[in-house]
């Protein structure tokens, strides 16, 4: 598949996932770039901001498979990856696929699972695959973690720890609707006369798979990726606000990134503001900020954007 192709098909998928969600056109590009990234999402926000409701659209417009699991103190790491059971007629243990055998997997509330359940997707997420009794499975391609998890609510939860917070590619906030969005939430759901949306899947999992590797086409220059890695490094020569910059995961997830941002612009070359684009979301939640800043609440994304603005752009031609 040929970057034009992924940039027709991309922007197929998001008319059809608009037509469930109001505004927040960024957000949307940001989570089908993660997709065609081959990467996870995390969608941190309050109730209610249909965070659920962008992840079914996005399966459903892709073609795949889509499963949601809500996470709660009392999830075994089982109830997520499968068990084997003992069959009394063949005198032998079969594997019961669990929900994580899917294309889309909605990991909702997270942080409401104890950290063994959480722990159990680490596997899956990095290496597309899960080890159950020492037999390896391999998972449905392509597999996509999106989870969700509510900020202001922290009573009975268990914090992501950093290890996982960093298998996931961007991290993203969706926040309110605007009034003029609001009003056309309001006037949509009158019109269709249900809750569902109809949604119309325009590929298949085989053809989200080609579109991820069609990204690997994409050509970054040095000047893009020596701007990428002075972005990185900002992040750990930063030592009055950043306790531990990122990784070269972050440097890595930089460039997946921006790589899938311009193949859906239609571009099979990277330009700066690619990078700017996803450099937010992208790094926000690798960097340990210091402990003083928690009590002035200022977020790890005011940090990356005051970082971006003094990192020196390259001159593109």
């Amino acid at each position: 598949m040929k970057v034009e192709e992924v940039s027709l098909k991309g922007n197929e998928v998001l008319n059809e996932v608009k037509k469930a969600i109001v505004g927040k056109e960024e957000v949307l590009k940001l989570i089908l770039t993660t997709i065609m990234a081959n990467g996870h999402v995390l969608l941190e926000d309050l109730p209610g901001l249909a965070k659920t409701l962008m992840a079914k659209s996005f399966a459903k417009a892709l073609g795949v498979q889509f499963t949601r699991v809500q996470f709660t103190p009392d999830l075994l790491p089982s109830d997520i990856l499968g068990v084997s059971i003992f069959n009394q007629k063949t005198l032998e243990f079969e594997f019961r696929k669990g929900p994580v055998f899917t294309n889309v997997l909605l990991a909702d509330e997270v942080n409401r699972a104890p950290p063994k359940t959480q722990s159990a997707l680490l596997e899956a997420m990095q290496e597309r695959q899960v080890t159950i009794e020492g037999r390896t499975y391999g998972l449905p391609k392509p597999f996509v973690v999106i989870a969700t998890q509510n900020p202001i609510e922290q009573e009975g939860t268990y914090p992501l720890p950093e290890a996982q917070l960093d298998r996931f590619l961007v991290r993203l906030r969706v926040g309110y609707p605007s009034k003029d969005e609001e009003i056309e939430i309001l006037r949509r759901r009158m019109e269709r006369k249900k809750e569902e949306v109809d949604i119309t899947p325009v590929t298949t999992p085989e053809e989200v798979v080609e579109m991820q590797r069609a990204i690997e086409d994409v050509y970054v220059s040095d000047a893009i990726l020596e701007y990428i890695t002075d972005i990185v490094t900002a992040t750990r020569e930063d030592k009055k606000d950043i306790e531990v910059g990122a990784s070269p995961r972050g440097s890595l997830a930089l460039l997946k990134l921006s790589r899938a941002y311009a193949a859906l612009d239609g571009r099979d070359y990277v330009i700066p503001d690619d990078v700017k684009a996803v450099a937010i979301p992208a790094l926000s939640h690798r960097l340990i900020l210091k402990r003083e800043l928690w009590y002035t609440r200022v977020s790890q994304e005011a940090i990356m954007k005051k970082l971006l603005e003094r990192v020196p752009v390259p001159k593109f031609e």
